[in-house]
């Protein structure tokens, strides 16, 4: 069985900012492509002061740490003619780019498409954008929690009785370097087969849209009607009860899809009889979950799971982060790493999610410094001094 990493001999340019773009190189990075990242001097990409908390570690947030390990940083000025020969070079050399500016930006600056498949017949070009390419939004600021308010994605969590509440998490933009992933990998298989490669076109909309296929679905096949929440205890707008997070003495229990008359039977819990007929379920959702909120606060998580769990009634704690990292089943997946930069300072993150081959990919290279590659790159991928240093206005 080879030990070659899927990826191993792709190069990738990385000239994408914030977290889209980034995680799609750093996915692909896991998978064993070489990603640089190309951003400005000095400064470096913008994400690297944008701040999830006010932890920093060695400079940068750790925000950047997280999402831009395993990549070598190359600065670059795309404004300087000198600066932008040696990215064209670099571009003849690569396999896939990443970008995530608004549209027109890389056109402005000569690295639009055209001009890069001019360079490279073979090159994968991936772009990043809020909105699509064209439309009344496409100059809007493309952001997560604006992509997600546009989406309709944030009328489905939350009890029926409060406004919008967001995903809290960057859910569209991860979503969306998934997206683009898919949609790179599908180019190379392509090419590898005719020669050529393509445009991958992803948007931080369409990929909040194609999260809720199956329930937006549903709206456009019934009517047209809203989705309705469940007064208490909801986790998911269009399926009933009893599917949802509910207190116990000692914590909280997640009960997912299951009868309701098994369910009232491993809990003793003879007020649901009443309920025990399918139609119910979605129909009288909130007078059941009021039963269930009233009950399982009786016993603590672990007395409810012992039943629940005897009858194969599909069901969960609660965890907090430091009960999931303690627990022998979080501690079998080996899932963390360390990862240290040249200055000696080291990030504890996570692991690539996929195995293949029954191995997961992992690297000891932490997100770079500004520039920390230029010289290596340049060495490595043989980028000369253009002629001339004028400045491009």
């Amino acid at each position: 069985m080879t030990t070659q990493a899927p990826l191993e001999g792709l190069l990738v340019l990385d000239f994408s900012q914030f977290l889209a773009g980034p995680s799609a190189a750093l996915r692909l990075a896991d998978l064993g492509a070489t990603v640089i990242k190309v951003e400005r001097p000095v400064q470096g990409e913008l994400c690297r002061q944008l701040y999830i908390s006010d932890l920093e570690i060695d400079g940068d947030s750790t925000l950047f740490h997280t999402i831009n390990r395993n990549k070598r940083s190359y600065a670059a000025d795309l404004k300087s003619s000198s600066d932008l020969h040696k990215v064209r070079q670099l571009i003849a050399r690569a396999d896939v780019m990443i970008e995530n500016f608004r549209p027109g930006v890389m056109e402005r600056i000569g690295l639009g498409f055209d001009a890069v498949r001019a360079l490279n017949q073979r090159i994968v070009y991936a772009s990043v954008t809020g909105y699509g390419p064209r439309g009344p939004w496409v100059e809007l600021p493309g952001q997560d929690l604006l992509a997600q308010s546009r989406s309709g994605l944030v009328w489905l969590s939350g009890d029926g009785g409060q406004g919008p509440v967001p995903v809290g998490l960057a859910l569209a933009d991860i979503l969306t370097g998934a997206h683009m992933v898919q949609g790179i990998l599908a180019a190379l298989v392509r090419r590898g087969l005719g020669g050529t490669g393509g445009r991958v076109e992803v948007s931080l909309l369409e990929s909040a849209l194609d999260f809720q296929f199956e329930v937006l679905t549903t709206h456009l096949n019934d009517g047209g009607q809203p989705p309705r929440r469940a007064m208490f205890a909801n986790a998911h707008a269009y399926l009933g009860a009893p599917y949802g997070i509910y207190a116990t003495r000692d914590g909280h229990i997640a009960l997912a899809m299951g009868s309701i008359e098994t369910l009232a039977k491993a809990l003793d819990c003879g007020a649901l009889a009443p309920y025990f007929d399918r139609s119910t379920w979605f129909k009288q959702r909130d007078a059941i979950k009021q039963i269930l909120k009233e009950h399982l606060v009786s016993q603590d998580t672990q007395y409810w799971l012992d039943r629940l769990v005897a009858v194969d009634y599909w069901c969960a704690p609660v965890m907090s982060w430091p009960e999931l990292l303690a627990h022998e089943g979080f501690k079998t997946l080996d899932f963390l790493q360390d990862v240290r930069r040249s200055s000696g300072a080291v990030v504890r993150t996570t692991r690539c999610p996929i195995r293949i081959d029954g191995r997961r990919a992992g690297s000891a290279l932490a997100a770079p410094k500004v520039g920390e590659h230029n010289a290596w790159v340049e060495q490595t991928f043989g980028i000369t001094q253009a002629q001339e240093t004028a400045h491009v206005v």
